[in-house]
């Protein structure tokens, strides 16, 4: 399933879900939020001394012996592949997200410029999934979910199907596998439209005394199935257009979605400047800075460019601490990217100075390409939508530091702090 569909299916599934259920408590979901930092550091952990991480619940599945069958495999093919097997479900330290999962792994591996990596499905167990950094040059996502629909794989079991994933990956012709192993399939094939089973527990228990839900349930899933359906298996495709309010709902879920990352992060880092040893963490008083700062902006937070501000202070302080103050900052144009890849120079519209700036492959890609790369937006004072980096320095730290590209989050943060007094 497409990015783009799978966060689109979701938000329609939860607006009715939300209708019919009672919230879960903040507690439940700082608890939840609580676990996330310490899971993905043991993975990250686990992955600098094998490149195979199996959680308990899958020792069965995949028992040590084919796990160094695996570890075996996967050094063969000469490439940075780590492969991470656990479970997945809603509310986990995940939220049962493989994109989740992925990006903070990839997170808290810095130092690994080139990985690939094959994860656990979010939606689906008995599926993977594939991602690849700095970019796709394997062909990675198309490789892993063409491992799922091979005649081979079909009665595969988890170590089978992943190993056939690896071997796809390092074959690098994962777009024409994928393409050939679904080419007879169509929409009424694809998992995702498979109704979610707790969507439709919820949906059958409901005994209110009205059917206005049915209004508004009925057309949400079946619109659901439709963009499912019609982006198909991993679907490259640009997904259906949809009501405007559906993109501001999906907003608005994703900035609820980055705030609990955040919190997380900000506690992660937290945990990791108290176990810190002065005597051997040189910086660590500017991991203390970059946390306290993190906190304050979390707390101050009006949307996502604030958030995504707490990701860098986040990337600043844990750098300080493993010795890495040298590495690239997150992307410059979006900085929900993740860390950049490269620096190039830029030169913004209407201006004749370039500027040099940090950016992800992605984005790299799309200035090579004369493409207009894909920014994080923010309002100005009339109310308008544009780049972030477009507001007034004096109104925007993040404009004024490009997120790390221009000067430190930091180093931005504290010296607005000394010209305020």
């Amino acid at each position: 399933m497409s990015t783009d569909v799978k966060r689109v299916t979701t938000v329609l599934t939860a607006l009715l879900l939300a209708a019919l259920t009672t919230a879960a408590s903040p507690g439940a979901a700082w608890a939840a939020d609580s676990a996330g930092p310490s899971a993905g550091q043991r993975i990250a952990n686990a992955l600098r001394t094998s490149p195979v991480y199996v959680d308990e619940a899958y020792a069965d599945a995949v028992p040590p012996s084919r796990q160094r069958q695996l570890e075996r495999q996967i050094r063969r093919t000469g490439l940075p592949i780590k492969v991470v097997l656990r479970p997945l479900t809603k509310g986990d330290a995940f939220d049962g997200d493989s994109d989740v999962l992925a990006g903070t792994v990839r997170d808290r591996l810095p130092d690994q410029r080139e990985l690939v990596l094959i994860t656990t499905d979010g939606d689906f167990a008995d599926s993977l999934d594939g991602y690849e950094w700095p970019a796709d040059t394997h062909q990675t996502r198309d490789a892993v979910a063409a491992a799922g629909f091979l005649d081979e794989t079909r009665d595969a079991g988890l170590a089978d199907l992943t190993g056939k994933a690896v071997e796809l990956v390092a074959e690098g012709r994962g777009t024409e596998r994928y393409e050939e192993a679904i080419k007879d399939l169509d929409g009424s094939a694809a998992p995702s439209a498979t109704p979610d089973d707790s969507a439709a527990t919820s949906a059958a228990s409901y005994s209110g005394g009205s059917a206005w839900w049915l209004l508004i349930g009925v057309p949400v899933l079946a619109l659901a199935a439709a963009l499912a359906a019609r982006g198909g298996i991993r679907s490259r495709k640009t997904a259906p257009a949809v009501p405007q309010l559906v993109f501001a709902t999906a907003r608005a879920a994703d900035e609820a979605e980055l705030r609990r990352r955040a919190e997380a992060e900000v506690l992660a880092l937290g945990e990791a400047t108290q176990a810190a040893d002065l005597s051997t963490t040189p910086d660590l008083q500017h991991a203390l800075d970059a946390y306290a700062a993190a906190g304050t902006v979390l707390d101050e937070a009006r949307g996502l460019p604030d958030l995504a501000g707490v990701l860098a202070l986040v990337q600043e302080g844990r750098d300080a601490l493993t010795g890495t103050g040298g590495a690239l900052p997150r992307c410059f144009f979006h900085p929900l990217h993740g860390r950049a890849a490269l620096r190039t120079g830029w030169r913004p519209l209407g201006r004749r100075d370039r500027l040099d700036v940090a950016v992800c492959q992605e984005c790299a890609d799309a200035l090579r390409d004369r493409r207009a790369p894909e920014v994080l937006t923010d309002t100005d004072e009339d109310g308008r939508t544009v780049p972030y980096f477009e507001l007034p320095a004096e109104r925007s730290v993040w404009a004024a530091t490009g997120y790390g590209s221009l000067t430190a989050p930091l180093a931005g943060i504290n010296s607005r702090r000394i010209r305020a007094r």
